[in-house]
């Protein structure tokens, strides 16, 4: 697990401002570094040594040194693939890193179908000066560019961009609004204008001042009717097969574990010797005394630690620094504080991202089974009801039911998380584009889906959004904060391969989210983890933002020159204020907002 970064064309001082960017990400490889010089290129690289702890230092090149690599990630059968090229190839070292370079002297972009893991890398071809950049399947490590004055920047943070003489900060607006609605970054194109991510299952070329990106990997659901049974062996057996591949390492790996089965499932099976689980000093915030007794259990040690509300909010701002986009997730900081807990011990650790969005685990996922009553009504039936209900100016039991009932999966559903309307939106911003609608975001995404059932729809939206721009990103930049290597079995493609198969009665139904996942894991996890209901990772904020000291701290922020600058302040602190008086729960708009602006005092302020 490493970082990367570089960028091509002349300027002065090439070596100093690669070292300048190499720095910024030093906390992705405190191990060592390396670059690749030339008057066409620099590529810079920061280690944290995993594989092959002598000789895997980046850049690699290839036997004649004109094709060189740098690489952040792990392939889990590169050793499988090395066999295939020994005959025609010398290898230096024992790392994965050399195997890419020799696969791409052979088969070119082509490669990329043969890899199994995380990785986001770019090779340098120096014989035809072209740049080939790859990201992986599901988007597990990060890759982002922009073209700024001729230059091409490339980079596993967008901060390394920042010692370029050539980037120009800018904050794009268009995507403030679209976070204000998805929670996250949603965009190809980030909060630094001009700077984009490459989506997963995605490559790069760049010759000649040229870019030119393709998709090489759509992961698509195509559900298969079948025999319970059969569906729970084969999870059973994929998962074993993936946690297996997971493990390969020249260092000590550890797993993250709460409450849930998916984390409970991996500390379980992966026959390691250490768990890491973080809590909060409140009654229902805290799944330290779950994560120790499965531990128990299963003999192995728990390293646990009680997130003090001080310690929390103190690292708020550090938390967004790192995170280089605005992230409204508050259970980010909880990811740090338990990523920092795991790397005083191991320097690899699982975790169990993805399990929802394959198996279908979100609660929310159910929905179309508790509205399917009122789908006995005819469709402008139920929109009028839910117009008439929706204009009664306050909240009844079953209001939110009945409106929601009244409409399409396509209309509503836009991921596990939806903070702002489009009406409170604009009421807030002070330069709303007055057209934005978020169905242009998830339209492409349903159009691909169209005719499977509305948990598929679902799961193929989080698949491709939420995953991406919200639980993947805080996974890796939490993780890397703290040099430490988060894998996830889960978001293995041999695991999705047979979990798009499996029937969508299977994923969800009646008795449980997740269900054919959570009956394979009843072989390895006491019953009353495999059915626990999915709780995610707890947060106190609506409890602190009623509290004096933290309501005065974002207070002050809702009303600075920078509130000032994108907001209505006044409307910000309506917002507050109703909060604390209890007559609204408006906890995640609040954070929504104050992340965006601790960010930006992060990167545009400070």
């Amino acid at each position: 697990m490493c970082g990367f970064c570089g960028f091509t064309g002349k300027i002065d001082q090439r070596g100093k401002v690669i070292n300048e960017m190499m720095d910024k990400i030093v906390h992705r490889g405190p191990d060592s570094s390396g670059s690749y010089v030339s008057k066409e290129v620099c590529l810079g690289f920061r280690r944290l040594s995993i594989i092959d702890l002598s000789e895997g230092d980046q850049p690699i090149y290839n036997e004649t040194g004109d094709i060189a690599i740098v690489f952040n990630g792990e392939i889990y059968n590169y050793k499988e693939i090395r066999k295939t090229l020994e005959d025609k190839h010398t290898f230096k070292t024992n790392s994965d890193t050399e195997v890419l370079v020799h696969l791409y002297e052979e088969k070119g972009e082509d490669m990329l179908n043969d890899l199994r893991g995380m990785f986001a890398f770019v090779i340098y071809d120096g014989r035809d000066g072209s740049l080939f950049g790859a990201r992986d399947f599901f988007g597990i490590k990060p890759f982002y560019y922009g073209e700024f004055e001729g230059h091409l920047l490339f980079g596993s943070e967008i901060k390394s961009f920042l010692p370029h003489p050539c980037f120009k900060k800018e904050v794009n607006k268009v995507a403030l609004e679209n976070y204000l609605t998805f929670q996250y970054s949603v965009l190809d194109e980030t909060f630094f204008k001009g700077v984009y991510k490459l989506r997963p299952g995605h490559y790069l070329k760049y010759k000649d001042n040229k870019l030119e990106i393709k998709r090489y990997f759509d992961p698509m659901f195509e559900p298969k009717d079948g025999l319970l049974q059969d569906a729970i062996k084969n999870v059973e057996d994929v998962m074993q097969n993936s946690i297996k591949a997971h493990k390969i390492s020249d260092v000590e790996v550890g797993s993250f574990l709460s409450s849930g089965v998916d984390s409970s499932y991996v500390a379980a099976t992966f026959n390691g010797d250490k768990t890491f689980t973080v809590g909060f000093d409140y009654d229902n915030y805290n799944e330290i005394s779950y994560a120790t007794a499965l531990s128990e259990k299963v003999g192995i040690a728990n390293y646990n630690k009680t997130i003090t509300t001080e310690e929390y909010w103190n690292a708020i701002s550090k938390v967004q620094y790192h995170m280089d986009e605005p992230l409204a997730d508050p259970s980010a900081i909880a990811l740090y504080f338990v990523a920092n807990l795991a790397s005083q011990y191991v320097k690899v650790a699982l975790s169990g991202e993805g399990a929802d969005e394959f198996f279908g685990g979100y609660n929310i996922y159910k929905e179309p089974m508790d509205t399917a009553v009122m789908r006995i009504f005819p469709k402008p039936i139920r929109k009028l009801l839910a117009k008439a209900v929706s204009l009664i100016p306050f909240h009844f039991k079953g209001k939110s039911f009945l409106i929601r009932a009244s409409q399409s999966v396509e209309e509503k559903f836009i991921g596990n998380a939806k903070m702002f309307e489009k009406a409170e939106r604009e009421a807030i911003l002070k330069d709303p584009s007055g057209n934005y609608d978020y169905k242009e975001i998830t339209k492409p995404y349903y159009d691909k889906v169209k005719g499977l059932d509305d948990v598929t729809k679902m799961q193929f939206i989080d698949l491709n959004l939420w995953l991406v721009g919200d639980i993947l990103l805080k996974a890796d930049k939490m993780s890397m904060a703290n040099s430490l290597e988060v894998r996830v079995p889960f978001l293995d493609k041999e695991v999705f391969k047979v979990a798009s198969k499996i029937q969508s009665d299977y994923r969800v139904n009646r008795q449980a989210t997740k269900y054919v996942f959570r009956m394979a894991a009843k072989e390895h996890v006491p019953d009353e983890t495999a059915v626990k209901k999915k709780l995610g990772f707890p947060v106190p904020i609506r409890i602190w933002l009623k509290d004096d000291k933290y309501y005065n701290i974002v207070k002050e922020a809702f009303t600075s020159k920078a509130a000032e600058e994108f907001f209505h302040t006044d409307k910000l602190v309506h917002y507050l204020d109703n909060h604390k008086k209890g007559k609204e729960d408006n906890s995640r708009k609040i954070w929504t907002i104050y992340m965006f602006l601790l960010w930006h005092k992060e990167f545009f302020e400070n």
